[in-house]
């Protein structure tokens, strides 16, 4: 499968390298900075993006609030801040589905993801986890294959949206595995586990940082990871390749966006002080065991307003049913 680039990744950093200074006076931020999050509140997305704001603000003192602005698959959360001021005080949490996936899904978008945004860096790449109810029958994604196989139609698998990366990993894998399922949308991944835990849908492929939780309670029973690799936060939990399936992967990226047309970092003051919130910030290991725990990888600050010849959206804007964001770990696959 080609690959396309759409950020240069260097070395992990913590999440709190990743809001870059603004060219504003010298007072900037004067006033809290909304982060717009284009899923509900529960989910992955919106979890990465609070503890996201929570570490730029222990490390900066900047005042990060949350926004939740979900539908369409995250159009009109991304809509929201493509149109708003380029002032530095509306930033939006992008991601595969809202930047790369939607614009082949949908036939008319309510922004230009080329055009309408200023890149400030990428903050995650997540591989899914393939869970069910620990009351579930389904004890293996083995196990789970055989019923659809002996019973058609009868499984089935959730995900939290149309065009998102759970969405399509759903389908792939039903695909490679030559079984026919049910596929049941949601809005959202606090109604998928409910239903999961209420035994009215069977399988999610679904967020760490929304699963993951309900995993360790014993309440979720995690049978596969969509990584190449088993994920060092379940080590005894395969991948869906072990299970035969040579090559399958699936994770999710996410980044933060501004409008475009928002002011240079580099022309002022500004730009120091968020370097120095990203040194503080590096030293800490918080946000990292977090991420950890949810097998987030985190990735550096290597893109700023605006984006560079390196993050060009360019690169990822889709040409097909899926893209990445950075050099492959951040796709839907199945090779």
């Amino acid at each position: 499968m080609h690959r396309r680039s759409f950020c240069l990744r260097s070395g992990a950093a913590t999440a709190s390298a990743l809001l870059p200074g603004f060219a504003f006076a010298q007072n900037w931020p004067a006033r809290p900075i909304r982060m717009i999050v284009p899923f509900p509140a529960g989910g992955g997305t919106d979890a990465i993006s609070r503890q996201l704001a929570e570490r730029i603000g222990n490390a900066t003192g900047w005042s990060i609030v949350i926004e939740n602005r979900a539908g369409a698959g995250g159009n009109i959360g991304l809509e929201a801040v493509a149109k708003a001021q380029p002032d530095g005080y509306t930033i939006g949490m992008g991601q595969a589905a809202n930047l790369a996936i939607n614009p082949s899904l949908y036939p008319r978008m309510p922004y230009d993801p080329l055009k309408d945004f200023a890149l400030i860096s990428l903050v995650a790449t997540q591989a899914l986890v393939a869970v069910v109810s620990a009351k579930s029958p389904y004890r293996s994604l083995g196990e789970l294959i055989a019923a659809a196989k002996a019973k058609p139609g009868t499984v089935t698998v959730a995900h939290t949206g149309n065009g998102t990366v759970g969405h399509l990993a759903g389908e792939v894998f039903a695909r490679q595995a030559g079984i026919k399922v049910l596929i049941v949308p949601y809005k959202g991944a606090a109604q998928v586990v409910t239903d999961i835990l209420g035994g009215q849908v069977d399988l999610l492929f679904g967020n760490p940082l929304a699963v993951m939780p309900l995993s360790s309670a014993g309440l979720l029973r995690p049978i596969a990871v969509t990584a190449l690799q088993r994920l060092a936060a379940l080590p005894e939990v395969p991948t869906v390749a072990e299970t035969g399936y040579r090559g399958f992967e699936a994770a999710n990226w996410s980044g933060l966006v501004a409008p475009a047309r928002t002011p240079d970092a580099s022309r002022g003051a500004p730009q120091r002080r968020g370097d120095g919130g990203a040194a503080a910030a590096r030293d800490g290991g918080e946000a990292r065991h977090r991420f950890e725990r949810s097998a987030a990888e985190l990735a550096g600050a290597v893109c700023r307003v605006p984006a560079s010849r390196a993050c060009q959206m360019e690169h990822a804007h889709p040409r097909g049913p899926a893209s990445s964001w950075n050099d492959g770990h951040a796709s839907t696959s199945a090779q």
